[in-house]
């Protein structure tokens, strides 16, 4: 299972959805899709965010909010929670305050 945690300064993504074999799960092609586009569009037009990222593991911490950054970060989550509603076995969101 893919696991989302969100905080205001910080969004982590782990795991694996497990929704079928390597390479043609589409629920971690989605997710990995959303989360890297959105990465790459903030370092494109600010510096604002700092991310580590490995296998399965995605980290972002927002080192300055701005009005791009956190519409971009708001796109991201929202787009994550539309893809919780149709594969809710395979990813989860947390919020934490």
């Amino acid at each position: 299972m893919i696991k989302v945690s969100v905080s205001h300064d910080s969004i982590l993504i782990s795991g694996h959805a497990n929704y079928d074999e390597f390479g043609l799960d589409i629920v971690c092609a989605s997710v990995s899709s959303i989360a890297i586009t959105t990465v790459n569009a903030i370092q494109r037009l600010e510096d604002t965010i700092v991310f580590d990222s490995t296998d399965g593991y995605l980290k972002i911490d927002i080192k300055k909010h701005t009005k791009v950054t956190d519409t971009l970060i708001t796109n991201m989550v929202s787009l994550l929670s539309e893809l919780e509603k149709q594969y809710s076995e395979n990813i989860k969101i947390k919020y934490i305050k």
